[in-house]
């Protein structure tokens, strides 16, 4: 098996040497692990059922599913019966806030996706924490937050215990993060970990990990519509620079499922399948670049479901 040292090294004998500006984060998880796996767009009990099917079967440990198509989209029953699935198994399963400006009726959104997560209006803030309030109700700790105020409000009200004090609050890709400065500001609205933006080199990871002590999320393999990059062969160096970091399998040439639904019938479900399979194939690049990486765990710190 060839290193990550061994590739280096063939590459400055042979007069082409890669150059490494990043330092490397010292910063781990609590079980010592600098990086573990999110699988997005789980939509449902029925996907999230299919993922942990697949990750046992392909022996990837993955510590948190997330939803895109919100708290709002999903049954009380769908709710705790992903809430039981995550308790049982130790795994955080983190729901989007929602409505969001993407499907409501005004025009920007449906121009650029920069504003596409945002809240419009008071009573759009309103929703999200009614989605908020309902989801921890049935035993939910972790949510995906689109949008700055409602982040800000979500910090206040765990203040004051209107929320559980241990609820996980995950910024979203939609949000835009791309520097050190905007990491620490997200950190003091109460972000609790932080999705960067899908195009950032390693050194400008290094930045956001040197401004914030909180787990970085960053897609590995990017969905079409935030840029279609694949990056697996950058785990090694990403997972140096920015542990402790969550590596999210997205997927190129698949459908936009939200809002998801029956309508959609298995699609989903096999999406789910191919994000697990995804992580496999890095798993086992990194486990090959660069065997000392502590291989990743479910810990304590994760925001899995209290029933």
């Amino acid at each position: 098996m060839t290193s990550l040292a061994d590739l280096h090294a063939l590459m400055a004998r042979i007069g082409h040497p890669v150059v490494q500006t990043a330092p490397a984060s010292g910063a781990r998880f609590a079980d010592g692990a600098p990086y573990r796996f999110e699988i997005p767009s789980v939509e449902g009990p029925d996907v999230l059922e299919a993922v942990v099917a697949e990750a046992d079967r392909l022996g990837v440990p993955v510590a948190r599913t997330s939803q895109g198509s919100g708290v709002m989209m999903l049954t009380d029953d769908e709710i705790t019966r992903m809430a039981r699935i995550g308790a049982e198994r130790g795994i955080e399963v983190n729901l989007f806030l929602g409505p969001r400006a993407a499907w409501d009726i005004g025009g920007q959104a449906k121009l650029t996706q920069a504003v596409g997560a945002a809240a419009r209006g008071n009573a759009m803030v309103a929703a999200c924490i009614a989605d908020a309030l309902r989801a921890c109700s049935l035993g939910i700790r972790s949510l995906l937050v689109g949008d700055l105020g409602t982040l800000d409000v979500l910090r206040a009200l765990k203040a004051d215990g209107t929320l559980p004090a241990n609820l996980v609050l995950k910024t979203s890709v939609l949000m835009p993060l791309t520097n050190g400065p905007t990491a620490a500001l997200y950190e003091r609205l109460g972000a609790t970990t932080v999705n960067v933006g899908t195009d950032l080199t390693v050194p400008h990871l290094a930045e956001i990990r040197a401004a914030t002590g909180l787990p970085i999320d960053l897609y590995l393999e990017v969905p079409d519509d935030q840029g279609g990059f694949v990056r697996f062969y950058e785990a090694v160096e990403i997972v140096r620079a920015a542990a402790p970091v969550y590596l999210k399998m997205g997927l190129r040439n698949a459908p936009n499922i939200y809002p998801s639904g029956g309508h959609l019938g298995v699609v989903p479900r096999e999406l789910g399948r191919e994000r697990v399979r995804r992580a496999a194939l890095v798993q086992r690049l990194i486990e090959q670049l660069d065997p000392q990486l502590a291989k990743p765990s479910q810990t304590s710190d994760l925001g899995v479901p209290e029933l």
